[in-house]
């Protein structure tokens, strides 16, 4: 007895449901044709093309126009910029003015004009989207517009949008049950409202911010330790401030956050330890006022001033114009010589030798002394000393003290120029400065050892 074998296709159509395809595709091409192709669908498409011809033809003309009547005024600022923004989107308005005519023709007409109003809606929109762009200049927020704010308002016109919410509202993770026994739901859309409210409420902190930090630099009131303890505290109080807000709108009820807060100790015990110390001695430096804009510092022998105190680090720009970021964490563990912390008077050495054959020392202190007084930089109050320190092994060694009031303007200059005086002082007088020397006495030369006899043949 013979199985009678499957038709050939059977297996194919179990693997590739042809049926289904083929329906689903009938489906589609009979929607577009009571859609699209109806004749009510093709004259608004074609009134919309055609839309397209006075635009392009009278929006440069346009902008043009605005250009050559506001060049002599409103040189800068906002107005400016919003006529710059107008004048650059003299197209798309254009373009806006014929179609909402066209609109209107076709309701006096008593004609459908959905779609027409679906592309004024659109137009509409990302002439509002482009010109908030130009006008704040950003290119991040030029870039959010884009990506973000434009899609919604697509969705919002095409009647999409909240069956986009419901299923973005759909998607919730659990977080546990209130205290009045409802749930505790994180949703994907909650997510995404929060990052927008926040995106935007922490630009306005950021122009505030920078408004605040722009009079506190206006205002010499102000020590500079105080201005930049000021500006710390608003780049951390104006962005937790804009998240909190956020949540509020949003509804989220902030006692879920202690649901993370073990995971963000840890986070913090182990990734972030170096991170929130930094933080912390940022604080501790600008309140106990060790070191501030403008001192002197010197840090593992380089010398520089503190050009800005971060978050994170403190910029010290040396001589040589480079600039040195150091951790806050280092000049609490480490120290630091801060050269103009309570006292701008400080005093330098200037170490020197002179010959054995200098027969009155006394001299030479006097005259080092003066030498020191001569350089304008030299304090004249505090009077320069000159001790005697050594008898060296090839001079007799001084170290001649002096002290300036303007630390902040170098170390190293004003030392040389206190060298240079006291090598001109002691040539005037005679008085040799000797350098590195050896004496090597040779008791007795060793005997001659006789040579041997095969080298005398």
């Amino acid at each position: 007895m013979t199985t009678p074998q499957a038709a050939p296709d059977s297996a194919l159509d179990d693997f590739v449901p042809f049926d289904e395809i083929q329906t689903r595709l009938l489906a589609a091409f009979d929607w577009f044709e009571q859609t699209v192709l109806n004749l009510d669908n093709g004259v608004q498409l074609a009134l919309i093309t055609a839309a397209l011809i006075p635009a392009m033809v009278f929006g440069p003309r346009l902008r043009r126009l605005v250009v050559q009547a506001t060049s002599g005024f409103l040189k800068t600022g906002l107005a400016r910029r919003l006529i710059n923004a107008a004048s650059r989107l003299m197209t798309p308005l254009a373009l806006l003015l014929v179609l909402t005519l066209i609109q209107v023709v076709l309701a006096a007409l008593e004609r459908p004009y959905a779609i027409v109003n679906a592309a004024t809606s659109l137009i509409t929109a990302w002439i509002v989207i482009r010109a908030v762009s130009l006008i704040i200049q950003s290119k991040f927020w030029s870039n959010v517009a884009f990506y973000i704010v434009w899609p919604i308002a697509v969705l919002d016109v095409f009647g999409l949008l909240m069956p986009v919410i419901q299923q973005m509202q759909a998607l919730a993770i659990p977080l546990g049950v209130a205290d009045d026994g409802t749930a505790i739901q994180l949703s994907l859309f909650d997510i995404v409202r929060t990052l927008v409210y926040f995106g935007a409420l922490f630009w306005l902190a950021s122009m505030a911010g920078r408004t605040i930090n722009a009079q506190l630099e206006r205002t010499e009131e102000l020590s500079p330790a105080f201005k930049a303890l000021i500006s710390k505290v608003l780049g951390v109080v104006l962005p937790v401030t804009a998240l909190l807000i956020a949540l509020q709108m949003t509804g989220f009820n902030l006692a879920t956050l202690a649901i993370f807060s073990g995971a963000v100790g840890i986070g913090v015990g182990l990734g972030l330890q170096k991170t929130v110390a930094n933080f912390a001695a940022g604080f501790t430096l600008l309140a106990d006022k060790s070191i501030k804009p403008g001192d002197a510092i010197e840090v593992d022998g380089t010398f520089g001033w503190v050009s800005a105190m971060q978050s994170r680090y403190v910029s010290i720009r040396t001589r040589d114009g480079t600039e040195m970021l150091i951790p806050n964490e280092h000049f609490i563990v480490n120290g630091v010589i801060n050269w103009s912390h309570s006292d701008r008077v400080v005093r330098l050495h200037a170490p020197f030798g002179v010959s054995y054959r200098t027969r009155d020392l006394r001299k030479v202190q006097e005259l080092a002394q003066k030498a020191a007084l001569s350089v304008p930089r030299v304090v004249a109050d505090n009077e320069p000393t000159c001790n005697l320190m050594e008898f060296g092994d090839s001079s007799v060694n001084f170290d001649l003290r002096f002290w300036i009031a303007d630390p902040e303007a170098g170390l190293s200059n004003v030392r040389s120029e206190v060298y240079f005086a006291i090598w001109e002082a002691l040539h005037e007088e005679g008085i040799e400065i000797p350098f590195p020397q050896m004496d090597v006495h040779v008791k007795a030369m060793p005997e001659a050892k006789p040579e041997p006899e095969d080298a005398q043949a």
